[in-house]
């Protein structure tokens, strides 16, 4: 996905479209996908006042994945565009391997929250509205895009300011605003996990951007501990209520 911040006008159309149709709790903190206002602030360039609409970057190195204690079982996965079967070992949140989408295997999830703690973007939340809590994020509405769809967000923005497509064809839209255009990811020289969200408007704007929001702190590192903890009170969780 490429966002441009000279189109976005901080409307929220995108995050209550993907409240609506994922049916996201509406306690404070629970969200998929959020818009913040930045600025007025002064940068090197000029006065920013822009939005920074954020949501999970699908990461080509998911520390999210990395930290989840679930132990991997193996699974099939088929590419709703081709038909092609693979097979290979998830935890209980993974990376598809033909969309490179990272998606949570809910009925897997022990919701130890050590996701939630690892992701530097802070794009995920546990929803302990339910019964038995669940690690939540953008899934780049995965179903709807198996169904030849756009997310939620691209088709509801009135401004055009999401563009979404496949960034490995050099037909797409999105190839070229990356590849021709310099939209920029979402990074410091501390996080550099491969965010496939991207960037581009007025040097102004995105300095701001970066300035209040790239990532750095490697969060991931410090969750292991806190994994630990989080498996056994997820498989506490789970006894308790087989019980």
């Amino acid at each position: 996905m490429v966002i441009d911040l000279d189109r976005c006008v901080g409307c929220h159309a995108c995050a209550i479209a993907c409240r609506a149709e994922w049916k996201v709790p509406t306690e404070e903190g629970y969200r998929r996908n959020w818009v913040k206002r930045i600025g007025p602030e002064k940068t090197p360039y000029g006065i920013s006042y822009t939005f920074f609409p954020g949501l999970c970057n699908h990461c080509d190195h998911p520390v999210c994945v990395d930290v989840c204690p679930v132990d991997p079982e193996e699974r099939t996965f088929t590419d709703f565009r081709t038909g092609k079967k693979t097979r290979m070992e998830i935890k209980a949140t993974y990376k598809d391997p033909f969309t490179g989408a990272v998606l949570i295997a809910k009925e897997r999830c022990i919701g130890c929250g050590a996701c939630v703690e690892a992701c530097p973007y802070h794009a995920r939340y546990l929803d302990e509205t339910l019964d038995e809590p669940k690690a939540d994020k953008c899934t780049f509405c995965y179903e709807r895009l198996a169904h030849g769809e756009e997310p939620a967000c691209v088709k509801t923005c009135i401004a055009d300011a999401r563009i979404f497509g496949d960034l490995s064809d050099r037909n797409s839209r999105v190839y070229k605003l990356v590849h021709k255009e310099g939209a920029k990811r979402l990074e410091s020289d501390v996080v550099k996990i491969g965010p496939n969200v991207y960037w581009k408007g007025k040097k102004k704007d995105l300095h701001a951007l970066f300035k209040n929001y790239a990532p750095r702190e490697r969060t991931w590192e410090e969750v292991d501990n806190m994994s630990r903890r989080g498996f056994l009170a997820g498989l506490a969780r789970k006894t308790s209520l087989k019980g």
